[in-house]
């Protein structure tokens, strides 16, 4: 299969590929299975793949929480060499989807944007929008992982 199409499988078009790793063949060997593993386990458990439903929970935390996740994405780079199929999933989905989210919300942050009520509307709208993007990518995940989706349970709520 190749790369685009695992992006495509999975809902994640918006994706851009460039280069030879869109229509390069994905691969996937141990190292990149376990640093899906390690990943996976990461945005199951975190409040990128949890709704956030008004009245609970904090929009700096969960901020902080999306933050955390590139700590995480360089942990399991690291932890697992030779991972690079799993490389070229993670890196341009992260640096598309969830670095333009954090930086920008950084930048409202630092100019004190959750003390207005709208801003923290607009933000829990817009972190639900890319909560459903991790999910897909979460997804992929764990088929490369080759484990169980737990999203459906995520999506119950």
């Amino acid at each position: 299969m190749k790369i685009r199409d695992l992006f495509e499988k999975w809902g994640l078009k918006e994706v851009e590929l460039s280069g030879p790793f869109g229509g390069a063949t994905f691969a996937p060997q141990d190292p990149d299975r376990a640093a899906a593993w390690d990943l996976y386990v990461e945005l199951v458990t975190r409040i990128a793949t949890q709704r956030l439903r008004d009245g609970e929970g904090d929009e700096k935390a969960a901020l902080a929480s999306l933050f955390k996740l590139w700590e995480l994405l360089r942990a399991a780079l690291k932890a697992h060499p030779g991972c690079t199929e799993f490389a070229k999933l993670a890196i341009p989905f992260f640096n598309q989807r969830i670095r333009p989210f954090t930086a920008r919300w950084h930048r409202q942050d630092l100019a004190n944007a959750f003390a207005d009520p709208t801003q923290c509307r607009t933000f829990r709208k817009e972190l639900e929008q890319l909560r459903q993007e991790i999910l897909h990518f979460t997804g992929m995940l764990s088929e490369i992982a080759a484990v169980e989706d737990l999203r459906p349970a995520l999506l119950e709520d």
